[in-house]
């Protein structure tokens, strides 16, 4: 049972790993054994989380904003030079904004779809060699996408480019593990509902909004970092080889409850 959930000598590449829950990820499978490449758009920020992970295993920082294609060109090839053959990418990295309909701008869907999905999927696509260099029948390569459960159901924020773009992660999920799946590439995605991240401190760090989500939660908690990583690795070992195209909630129940 152990060697089912053992991802030890992995390579893995974790978008925006330098905070919440892709630092989260990314931890995990470090102390997991893995090979672990992080990237986020600020590279002081970057360092030093790949300097602290690497106190617990082997952990490489490489900054790229990836809402620009040299972003995405320039982690692609730092990826492809580290790792010839790449068993894992999590596509983390992601944007938000927040505006009454009335009053989004058009940059706020620009900047959050250029990120949330155009960069998931050329990442994807440009580290196909990789993918399939460490591809087999029996041990597949596997990319997770972050998506969210704000992409399977309507929240109250004013998030709409964010909403939208995270049911697009989920459809794009969908689309490459059926392109892939002959080439024995799974595609899965994870939508995590309430953790405590930066994005979400609005709504914990205030006693009564906290005790007002909780309550809407049916397992009334918060995610924690062992319940996001450990999603991860289930996808990314033997136990999760069989699995290809789903969307996984990890949200407590609040997305079959509403």
């Amino acid at each position: 049972m152990t060697a089912l959930f053992d991802v030890a000598g992995k390579t893995v590449l974790v978008t925006g790993g330098s905070r919440g829950i892709g630092l989260m990820i990314a931890r995990g499978f470090v102390e997991a054994g893995a090979t672990v490449i992080i990237s986020s758009r600020k590279a002081d920020i970057c360092k030093q989380a790949a300097e602290e992970l690497s106190q617990f295993g082997h952990c490489i920082a490489h900054p790229a904003d990836l809402a620009t294609d040299e972003g995405i060109d320039s982690l692609a090839a730092r990826t492809a030079e580290i790792a010839p053959s790449l068993d894992v990418l999590v596509n983390n990295a992601g944007a938000t904004w927040g505006a009454p309909l009335d009053e989004f701008p058009g940059s706020g869907f620009d900047k959050v779809m250029a990120v949330n999905v155009k960069a998931v999927f050329l990442l994807t696509q440009k580290l196909l060699p990789q993918l399939r260099a460490a591809a087999s029948a029996d041990d597949p390569a596997r990319v997770i996408n972050i998506g969210s459960i704000d992409g399977l159901r309507v929240s109250s924020s004013d998030n709409f480019s964010y909403a939208a773009s995270k049911a697009a992660v989920h459809m794009l999920t969908r689309k490459e593990a059926a392109s892939l799946a002959a080439e024995h590439i799974t595609v899965n995605a994870i939508a995590p509902g309430l953790f405590p991240t930066k994005m979400m401190a609005h709504a914990l760090d205030d006693d009564v909004a906290r005790q007002q989500v909780l309550g809407r939660i049916p397992l009334h908690r918060t995610g924690t970092p062992e319940d996001i990583a450990g999603t991860a690795i289930f996808l990314s070992s033997r136990a999760g080889a069989y699995l290809t195209g789903a969307v996984i909630p990890v949200d407590g129940g609040i997305s079959g409850a509403n």
